[in-house]
Formats: C-alpha cells, structure tokens, sequence
C-alpha cells in the first residue's frame, strides 16, 4: 500500500482540546515512529519464546499459538518471500503444541510474492484493519457515559473471566477460557497491561487493553469489545479516553491500535490517523 504514509490536513471534532481548526498531521512521521519502535520484541509481550530466522521473528506463545512478524522482509524477492514462508511454518510444524500460526503482514511493506506464497501453504487471509496511530492527549475529550455506566480497571480472576467471556460474546464466538488464563498470566507477571470494562446492571458491556511498550513513546489499545446491544451510545469512546488518560499518566505520548471498521470512524473522530493496513494470515494444523 505505498503513497498511504503522506501528509495529511483533518478536522478535528467540535469541542476537542485542540480546538476547531484544520490541523496538518505527518503520518509519514507516525508511520516511521511504529515500524522503529513497535516491530520489535515490544510488539509481542508475553511471549514464551522468540526465534529468529533471516528477518523473521517467530513467536510462541501459551495456548499452541505461534506468531510470526518482522520489521521489513530486507529485500527479498519473490523466491526468497516463497522460502522464509516455507521455512518459518517448518519451524512450527516441528512443534506438536503448536495448533495454529498467525503471519502478520503490513499494506506498506514491500512483500513481493508474500501473498501467493501464504495462500501455497496453506495460510488464510482474515479481514484487513487499520493501523491508527496519534497522540493520547487528542483521546482524552469529554464524553458523557450513558446513564447506570460505569469505568473501571480490572485485575480480579473472577472480573477477568467474566470480561473475556463478554468480549467472545460481543465478536460472535464461543467463550475460550485459554484467552482469560493468558491475560491472568500477564497480570500476575506485572508486564504493564491494564484492562478496563465498562460495567451496567452489574455486567460487562464493553473492555479493552492498554499496552503501555517499555522504551517507546507508545501505548497501544488493544481487545475493544462492546455487546451489541450496547453499540452506539459512546461506551468504546469513554473506555477508550480512560485508556489514553492512563497512557499518558504512564509517560506515552503516542496511542497505536489494529481498528475493525466498528472501531476506525471513533478513533478518526478522536484525531487519530489511519497510517496503514494490517492483514493477518492464518494456518491451522
């Protein structure tokens, strides 16, 4: 997706701390910042291990799950993209535990032959998301919860369980108790991840990550979930400006989310810029 990382003017939104006025964002800066920053070992905390191969990181993580990114395929051509393909799944093949891989790929790398090979061997395209990217401070503007919501941090086993059942049921799966057992491992390694639920009629209604990167200017919000039902009434927006608040509170200056298209128009609205895409591929054994 080369040309995506251009300058460029937005309006920002009536009564945001900035003001009313056309503001000119470099997302050719903020798109530099996240590839030097963010694809590296920060872009997979709670890792069980990494391995690297040529320019390939090949994540594992707990519950058979193996992740494989990269800061840029170094110029390969097509043969080369074919071979590391062949290659990085070989390594996971070798692993009986490993029950399913995820390739993550980029719009605005150059990946010649990436796709075809993906599709060879036998990895699947999910849906594409967009790489929004900006400042925590254009986040945090005032927005009215509607009333009986309420904001809160979670770190409770039993909190935990019953958010991560809530966020399977908000994307149409069935609850996976192996997600709530990863996010307690976390909490209890202390690696800095927060997460927030809003809260109605003693039942979540919507949650969300904070993942502040050690090193880095960035937090990223990852997890947003909202029941149906409860769409459209400000939730995602209000958790998501309580999120950047705890960011910037934490010394990260600039917020990073992979958004559906149920998540891109709120964080759009909220001065964030759409830099580029991300598309994962997926391989089942």
């Amino acid at each position: 997706m080369k040309g995506t990382a251009a300058r460029r003017r937005i309006r920002l939104p009536r009564g945001h701390p900035r003001g009313n006025v056309a503001v000119v964002m470099d997302a050719a800066h903020l798109l530099a910042a996240y590839d030097d920053q963010l694809r590296t070992d920060a872009e997979t905390p709670g890792a069980v291990s990494v391995a690297r191969h040529g320019p390939l990181r090949l994540v594992t993580f707990a519950g058979g799950r193996g992740f494989i990114t990269y800061r840029s395929l170094e110029g390969a051509d097509a043969a080369a993209t074919r071979r590391l393909v062949t290659e990085a799944l070989d390594h996971y093949r070798t692993d009986p535990r490993i029950t399913r891989v995820e390739w993550k790929t980029r719009g605005h790398d150059h990946a010649p032959g990436l796709h075809e090979a993906l599709l060879e061997h036998g990895f699947t395209p999910d849906e594409p998301e967009s790489i929004m990217i900006g400042e925590a401070r254009s986040l945090i503007a005032g927005v009215t919860l509607p009333e009986g919501v309420t904001l809160r941090r979670i770190t409770g086993e039993a909190d935990v369980r019953a958010m991560s059942a809530m966020a399977d049921e908000a994307f149409g799966e069935p609850a996976d108790e192996t997600t709530a057992d990863a996010l307690l491992r976390r909490l209890a390694a202390g690696d800095g991840m927060e997460l927030w639920a809003a809260e109605a009629g003693g039942r979540f209604v919507s949650a969300g990550r904070l993942e502040p990167v050690p090193g880095t200017d960035f937090a990223g919000i990852w997890g947003g979930a909202t029941l149906k039902e409860w769409r459209g009434r400000g939730i995602y927006r209000a958790l998501t400006a309580q999120r950047a608040r705890s960011a910037l509170r934490l010394g990260k200056t600039l917020i990073n989310s992979d958004s559906t298209e149920f998540s891109r128009p709120i964080l759009e609205r909220s001065g964030l810029l759409k830099v580029s895409t991300t598309t994962p591929y997926l391989w089942q054994r």
